[in-house]
Parts: C-alpha cells; structure tokens; sequence
C-alpha cells in the first residue's frame, strides 16, 4: 500500500490526479501541469511535500559529525542558513542530495529525499561519529509556497517580518497559528517559502494559504509542474540526473564540494583524484533542433554511436523549446556543441545551450 501525506484526502477532494512517487500516493496535477508551472512563474503555487524526511542531529559535536557526513561544510555559514550538499559514498557518487538546517552547532536539521529516506538514515547511521542521527520525518508536514508573490500571500498570516529572511535563510515562528519552520527555500527558481509544520496542522495550513492568496492567483501544484520548474531552472533530481553512478564533479555541482574543509568528508580522496585528472564526462544542458522531447534514458548519438545517455527532458512550458540534461564525454560539453538523440528511433539534433534555460525578465 502506498504510503500517503497528511493531505491526501484534500489533493483528492480537490480532484487531484495522483499517481505513485517513491511509494507515496501523491498528486501528479491539479487543472494541468503547463497552467501550474505558469502560475508559479507569474503569481503563486502551493506544493505538497509531505513526503520528503527529515534527520536530526542533536547535541554537543552535532555540526562537526553532520560536516563530515556531507560535501560542503556547515562552518561556513551562520545558525539560521540552509545549506545544500552531498552525501557521497567513498567512490565520490551520490547516496543523495540534502539540506543542511543550521540551527546551532549543537541541532542541525537534514532534509533528504522521499525515495532515500531510509537508505539515507541507515547510510548515516552507519557512518556518524559523534551524535547519533534521529529520523524525524514523521514529526513534519512540508508545504512550499512559490512564486513572485510568495512572500505577499505568507505576509498576511504571520507576523514574522519575512522580508528580512534572506535566501537559503530561516527562522521559526507561527503561521495561522501553526508553529513552523519557515524557510525561504524552494525547487523552482522562484522566490518562495517552505513551511514546516506538525502533520495535525497541515490541513488547516494549507487551507488557510489557499484562502489567503486566492486573490493573487495562488494555485494548487502537483509533480508535474515540480518537474518542469526545476529543469528549467538546471535544478537536479535524485534518481534522473545524480545517483550512486555519478560525481559532484560530472554533475556541474563542483561548489557543492569543500575538498579543504578541516575533518574531510566521505568521498573526499576521490573527487580529489577526479578533479586532477578531470572528468571523463559532464552533465550539460540541451535544445532539440528538430520536433520531439528527448526522456530519460534516450541515447546521445555522434556518427551514429551513443556516447551518453539523456538524464532528463520536456517541453519548457516557460522557455517554450523542448529542453533536457545529458551526460556527454569533454568534447561535446562547450556551449554550441551538436549531437543527435534517439527518441524512439529518430536522430532528433541536439546543441549544448547556457544553463539555466530560464532567466527571469528584468523588472
């Protein structure tokens, strides 16, 4: 059986359509991807993400055992900022991509992804030294809300003045009367807030939201517009784009790691090893030149012969041109390049673009 968010039976009151994510019953669109994606471009979107985990480190050393766990260092940043990172295995691939709550050096709160969360509890179970890591999922609700006029909507049930949280920063407070976390983090590439709170209040959090920014255009979001949103934005997904198989270095998510950082982290001697030598493949971002979207798995063809493999693809429903993200050997990753993808036994041209895809308007 599936398992399901505190939401459930509100995505389908409101005549969601849910499939199955990573073992969650999830909703996938409400009215449409494309008019969810735009919506949270030009106004607002709430997302569920309920089904994302949570572990904690608490107590004395708790910073210095998350900092070895992960590839970029915690001692860099101020209690009150997020931190997005690694954890690696010893081969410098991906166990997974997090965020990294600094609360004090004493509780760091780690976000993992819902398909993980009990490989990444085990694997850091496994591997901490200091204090021992606690799963937590169960204790949070998750709500995103995103878009230009985000921090409007949020303004009206709160009196945390959220102007003054920065990027990547967060504090704790109530919201409609439901204590939370609120973070001005997001998947998007928009401005926005995600909110966490216990599974009993999401309900009326989510309501309330929804009634607070009806005027603003704030809709329901689903996977779909999740999925377009990040690509656009060259954003990565666990399981498409990064994975036990690749690097932080092939993934184009090298600031991510601190190779001089005082403890090191696991996977650190090899993406030392890596860097000197180079990688023998990167993760680039293309255009199709011709009719069609290249999906996971399509092959990137030169003469005729796959050398990479498509990791993701769509139609941008902002960028308006069929986008996509693929592992290429050195010679094809400088801006410009051209190769061929086989989508369903068609030689569809392809050409290396500048990432993001999407850039907001100037003001």
């Amino acid at each position: 059986m599936a398992l399901t968010t505190p939401l459930n039976h509100v995505h389908r009151e409101l005549g969601a359509r849910m499939v199955d994510f990573a073992g969650w019953d999830m909703p996938v669109q409400y009215k449409g991807g494309i008019a969810e994606h735009l919506a949270v471009r030009e106004a607002a979107g709430l997302f569920d993400v309920s089904h994302m985990g949570e572990v904690l480190f608490e107590g004395p050393g708790a910073l210095e055992t998350v900092n070895r766990l992960i590839s970029n260092d915690l001692t860099r940043i101020a209690d009150g900022q997020a931190l997005y990172s690694g954890l690696l295995t010893e081969a410098g691939t991906f166990v997974d991509d997090v965020v990294a709550y600094r609360f004090s050096p004493e509780k760091i709160l780690v976000c993992v992804n819902a398909s993980n969360r009990e490989g990444d509890v085990a694997w850091m179970q496994a591997h901490a030294k200091g204090v021992a890591p606690r799963d937590v999922s169960d204790d949070w609700a998750q709500l995103a809300l995103q878009g230009p006029r985000a921090q409007e909507i949020l303004q009206r049930l709160t009196d945390v003045p959220l102007a003054e949280i920065g990027a990547f920063r967060f504090t704790e407070g109530d919201v409609s009367g439901s204590p939370c976390i609120i973070s001005r983090t997001g998947y998007t590439g928009e401005d926005g807030f995600e909110l966490y709170c216990a599974p009993d209040r999401a309900e009326s959090l989510w309501r309330r939201l929804l009634d607070s920014g009806s005027s603003d255009g704030l809709v329901p979001c689903g996977l779909a517009a999740r999925d377009t949103l990040r690509l656009e934005m060259r954003f990565l997904l666990y399981g498409n784009d990064i994975d036990r198989e690749h690097t932080p270095l092939e993934a184009g998510l090298g600031w991510t790691v601190k190779l001089d950082k005082e403890g090191g982290f696991i996977g650190r001697d090899a993406l030392a090893a890596q860097k000197a030598r180079g990688p023998e493949r990167r993760l680039v971002g293309f255009e199709l030149l011709g009719p069609g979207i290249a999906r996971q798995g399509c092959k990137v063809m030169v003469d005729g012969q796959p050398v990479g493999e498509v990791t993701s693809g769509t139609m941008g429903p902002s960028v308006k041109r069929a986008i996509g993200l693929a592992y290429v050997p050195p010679a094809l990753h400088p801006e410009g390049s051209t190769f061929d993808i086989d989508v369903r036994g068609r030689a569809i041209p392809a050409r290396v673009v500048k990432t993001p895809f999407y850039r907001r308007p100037a003001a």
